[in-house]
């Protein structure tokens, strides 16, 4: 069977552009594949609800956030810090930071106790563009982490920093 044939790949395909990735989830501009994405060049990124967008920013009043300059400040003088990549399985196995731990958006309150059990420890959390990271880091403030912070820019920033990748 060959795709646009009505075979189930064919219509799997035709669904593909429909699956959200939530926030920072790109995909290849292509003429006439409809979906809820705003572009950005020749790639398009998930728009995001008003909803969500009030959800962010009302976490953000509550978290300390750093962005890439700032990254590059904590790791060049050496303080101690947890790197945390809180995108999704599928994001993290295309590329993440070199060192960072991956807990995603879905399991980081669950299972970062196990992880860093030190309440006081600084983390770094990142995602796509800061927003999940955000969100994850207003929740660590409410189960005790002192110190947890959301790095602006996200993946789209760390991933032209020149920093090492896996």
């Amino acid at each position: 069977m060959t795709a646009g044939d009505g075979s189930l790949r064919s219509r799997l395909r035709a669904l593909v552009p429909l699956w959200s990735g939530g926030e920072g989830f790109a995909r290849s501009a292509r003429a006439g594949v409809p979906g809820p994405y705003k572009a950005v060049g020749r790639t398009q990124y998930m728009k995001h609800s008003e909803g969500f967008l009030r959800l962010v920013n009302d976490a953000k009043t509550r978290v300390k956030e750093i962005d890439l300059d700032g990254y590059r400040k904590l790791r060049a003088s050496s303080d101690a810090h947890v790197l945390v990549d809180t995108r999704e399985e599928s994001e993290w196995a295309a590329g993440h930071v070199a060192g960072a731990i991956h807990l995603s958006k879905g399991t980081i309150e669950r299972d970062i106790e196990g992880r860093v059990p030190d309440h006081a420890a600084t983390l770094v959390l990142y995602c796509g563009g800061g927003f999940r990271s955000a969100l994850a880091a207003d929740n660590l403030g409410k189960m005790g982490y002192t110190n947890a912070i959301s790095l602006d820019g996200g993946w789209r920033a760390l991933k032209d920093s020149g920093l090492p990748l896996e």
